[in-house]
C-alpha cells in the first residue's frame, strides 16, 4: 500500500521537452511548469484509483487492477486500453505516446514518462 495517499510535486525534469513532444500548446506548458500537481492514490490490494489534479483544476482519474486490461484516459481526454503491471514495487503502463512508471523511492513518489529519448521525471512528496 506504499502508493496510497496524497502527493504534491516537488521537482520535475524534462517537463518542457516532454510536453512539446506530446503537442501540448505553449500557453498550457507555461501554466503547468511550476504548478504543484496533486496526485491522490487509493490502493486496495491490486486495485488502484489514481487521480491527478492539473493547473486548470482539470482532474483525470484512472481506476485499474494490476495485470488486468482496463479503460484509461490521458489529460488530453484520449481514451485507451492498457494493462498496468507491477514489477519489484514499480508500476508500469504504456500510454498512447509514451511509457510511464511510478515507484516509491526514499518515501517519495517518483514518476518517469519516456517517449523515445525524451524523459519527464516528476518527484512528489507525501502530504
Amino acid at each position: 500500500m506504499a502508493f496510497a495517499g496524497k502527493w504534491e510535486t516537488e521537482t520535475q525534469e524534462g517537463y518542457d521537452a516532454f510536453c512539446k513532444l506530446l503537442g501540448i500548446p505553449d500557453d498550457i506548458i507555461e501554466k503547468g511548469r511550476d504548478y504543484k500537481l496533486i496526485t491522490e492514490v487509493t490502493q486496495d490490494g491490486n486495485d488502484f484509483s489514481w487521480t491527478q489534479i492539473y493547473p486548470t483544476n482539470a482532474k483525470v482519474t484512472n481506476k485499474f487492477t494490476i495485470g488486468k486490461e482496463c479503460d484509461m484516459e490521458t489529460i488530453g481526454g484520449k481514451k485507451f486500453k492498457a494493462t498496468v503491471s507491477m514489477d519489484g514495487g514499480k508500476l508500469s503502463v504504456t500510454f498512447p505516446n509514451y511509457h510511464h512508471t511510478s515507484e516509491i523511492c526514499g518515501g517519495k513518489l517518483v514518476e518517469t514518462s519516456t517517449a523515445g529519448s525524451v524523459v519527464l521525471k516528476r518527484t512528489s512528496k507525501k502530504l
